[in-house]
């Protein structure tokens, strides 16, 4: 199969308009300001869902990165909207830090100090700076920054501690989600730190914001990245793995996420590390493709037990990765699984009928029933950010 490069890029141009403009049509809350926490399948919302630190920065930054790309004020105006209303009632005067989730009326909710959370802040945050010039942005941004330097670094072994009380003090529970191992730390919120700061480097050239990224690049060497290319996932505080878990997703996501982290410091010698590793890490994510293009979500070769589902988010992600694989290689193979991704999530993933992406199909290719098309961990940024990455890297052949 040839690759019609033309066609790829104007169907993704389609279709980042198409999830834009779903999220403009269905999660806006008119009454109680900002967005709505919760749209289901069949796009009814849900007023009085709370509402998350996570997606109220996702959909900050989704916007913001569209509206850098196409001009489209609307997007401006949508991503304005979801600054002001992330810093009227995110953002904890007391203690620091911003809350992991407020309820409908903007009052807090759960003030814990998750990492992860706090991380997609300051990438959506940053993201909006560059689109409003807006100083507010950037100052709160480097704010997050220096409240995980200070709280989060763990000086002796490197990395970050996962999470933190409202005052920062140590929790019982760390986890992320009630499905993840409660560790103290964990690949996926480095992931996200990395990815965070290397934005705000973008805007922000401090030298020690650089050397914390350098050190990131450095944990996820050493310590994350394993030799088979897949990634340890859950973590104690000296960096001993406390699962045998592999997440494709997260796999591909790494794959060109890391190289392009040591891009954005202009680090030669990390770029030539994350480029060589992008390749391993990308044959490693391939090994969970099915025979119909799609990505498995999760398997444990320690009892050989695979969670057969195929979410929507690994296969934006395998859309970029391997795309990423095609320009460091040319090899074919990695352009047409890119498309491949694209043409499994037409076919089974994108909502023809009531818009957005459905959250992924079982094994028995059935839709994946009672998810939110908008939520908590439902949000406009996988997709979004998938279309933006491969239209720009399709530009560029």
């Amino acid at each position: 199969m040839e690759v019609n490069i033309d066609s790829y890029k104007n169907e993704l141009l389609e279709e980042l308009n198409k999830i834009l403009s779903y999220w403009i049509k269905n999660t806006v809350d008119i009454s109680n300001s900002g967005f709505y926490g919760k749209v289901d399948n069949e796009n009814r919302s849900f007023p009085q869902a709370p509402k998350g630190l996570v997606l109220n920065s996702r959909i900050l930054w989704s916007f913001s990165a569209a509206y850098n790309f196409s001009k489209d004020e609307e997007y401006f105006l949508l991503a304005q909207r979801a600054f002001q209303y992330i810093e009227k009632y995110f953002f904890d005067k007391e203690f620091g830090g911003v809350f992991w989730s407020v309820d409908h009326k903007g009052n807090m909710l759960n003030g814990r100090k998750q990492i992860y959370g706090l991380a997609f802040c300051i990438y959506g945050l940053n993201e909006f700076y560059k689109i409003s010039g807006d100083e507010n942005a950037l100052h709160h941004a480097i704010g997050l920054f220096q409240a995980i330097e200070k709280h989060s670094y763990d000086k002796e072994q490197k990395g970050y501690y996962e999470a933190f009380t409202r005052d920062w003090q140590t929790p019982e529970d760390f986890r992320l989600s009630e499905k993840d191992d409660n560790a103290k730390k964990t690949m996926n919120t480095h992931l996200h730190i990395v990815e965070a700061y290397a934005n705000l480097y973008e805007v922000w050239k401090d030298d020690f914001l650089k050397k914390q990224i350098e050190n990131l690049l450095e944990v996820f060497s050493q310590h994350i990245i394993k030799g088979d290319g897949h990634l340890h996932l859950f973590f104690d505080e000296y960096w001993k793995p406390r699962s045998t878990l592999i997440s494709y997703g997260h796999d591909i996501e790494a794959a060109w996420l890391l190289q392009q982290c040591a891009e954005k410091i202009n680090s030669e010698n990390w770029i030539s590390e994350m480029k060589n590793v992008a390749v391993r890490i990308t044959n490693a994510a391939a090994e969970g493709l099915d025979n119909d293009g799609g990505l498995w979500y999760e398997y444990d070769p320690s009892t050989n037990y695979h969670i057969k589902e195929k979410h929507w988010w690994p296969q934006a992600e395998a859309m970029i990765g391997f795309m990423n694989a095609f320009e460091l290689t040319h090899a074919n193979k990695f352009l047409r699984q890119s498309y491949n991704s694209w043409k499994f999530i037409k076919t089974h993933i994108k909502d023809n009928y009531n818009g957005e992406w459905f959250w992924g199909i079982n094994e028995d290719a059935s839709i994946m029933k009672d998810q939110d098309k908008a939520g908590f961990w439902k949000c406009p940024y996988h997709n979004s950010r998938a279309c933006l990455e491969v239209i720009r890297r399709l530009e560029e052949l």
